[in-house]
């Protein structure tokens, strides 16, 4: 509410052409509310993700925005497959590619060029990184004790390393759990995005319910376990290296063993992951160029229900 408060007033005054919001946090929703009250053309970057689960709020988010948006840029080719089920005509959307791999690519090097591995002392040896941070996973009691007992037991395995989230912290405290800062597992301040790359770029897994490392660690041929039922990218699956897992001890454990005794040598290839999304975009803004998702799309039930799904079945599951 504050954020459409505040930017209505900037709005009106300077009458853009386009708005263009990115990505599924409620302040992309009220940017884009903001802008089609007032007649203002919407492009929404990053659109037609779906994870199928309406439980998250930002699932809810993506959809609103994606209906209130003129122009659609997506990353991949799945989101059009989502945005034509939805009856969301083939003209508004442009196949552009992933920005979050744009501003990788532009950081690799800086990131690289830190070493952090070799400040926090793991250079040279197998080690994972670890984010949680998702209501789902550090709210609940159980489920939070379980996590933290998968990696005590991962960390006899490899080298641990835990930048712990505020909200994480907090519930770790509040419930009493014991989280060593030894024996492999080590928990760290929260870090910055370079030097929190650097890590990701050395490790041999990493764990998390992140949305963003899921297409990062693809990108890298990082192995990924995602802590989560389902996944609104779910072509980090299919064609990148990313495993969804649930929240239990054992499978964290043997998706992990998994994913460290068979990492691929080579790096997945994502199609349009190519560092030139942003340039794409301004091409279709600046210039009236069209991206378009080449080849028929895969048909989609016109009502399918609406529930979550997981693709593919996360480890664990049965």
């Amino acid at each position: 509410a504050d954020v459409m408060q505040r930017l209505e007033p900037i709005l009106v005054e300077l009458r853009p052409d386009l708005l263009l919001v990115y990505g599924d946090v409620n302040s992309t929703l009220a940017a884009a509310l903001v802008a089609a009250k007032l007649g203002v053309r919407v492009g929404h970057v990053e659109a037609g993700l779906r994870s199928g689960d309406w439980t998250m709020p930002e699932e809810i988010n993506r959809v609103v925005t994606d209906r209130l948006s003129d122009l659609l840029f997506l990353p991949s080719r799945d989101a059009a497959v989502n945005l034509a089920g939805e009856g969301i005509a083939l003209e508004r959307m442009h196949f552009v590619g992933n920005v979050m791999i744009d501003t990788l690519a532009w950081a690799l090097p800086q990131a690289i060029a830190l070493e952090a591995p070799a400040r926090h002392g793991v250079s040279g040896d197998q080690f994972a990184v670890v984010t949680l941070h998702r209501p789902a996973n550090v709210d609940d009691p159980v489920v939070l004790r379980e996590l933290v007992q998968a990696l005590k037991r991962l960390a006899q395995r490899v080298a641990v390393l835990f930048p712990m989230h505020p909200r994480t912290r907090q519930r770790i405290e509040s419930q009493g759990l014991r989280v060593p800062d030894a024996d492999g597992l080590r928990i760290l301040e929260p870090l910055g995005y370079l030097e929190m790359l650097s890590l990701v770029a050395g490790a041999a897994l990493v764990l998390t319910d992140s949305g963003g490392l899921q297409e990062e660690t693809s990108f890298l041929g990082v192995p990924c376990l995602t802590v989560r039922p389902s996944t609104e990218r779910p072509i980090t699956c299919t064609h990148g290296t990313n495993r969804l897992v649930l929240p239990k001890r054992d499978a964290i454990l043997a998706g992990a063993e998994r994913a460290l005794a068979q990492r691929s040598p080579a790096r997945p290839v994502i199609e349009r992951w190519d560092g030139r999304a942003a340039e794409r975009i301004a091409r279709v803004v600046c210039a009236d160029e069209r991206f378009d998702v080449d080849g028929p799309l895969a048909a989609t039930p016109p009502h399918a229900p609406r529930r979550a799904i997981a693709i593919p079945q996360p480890l664990g599951a049965g």
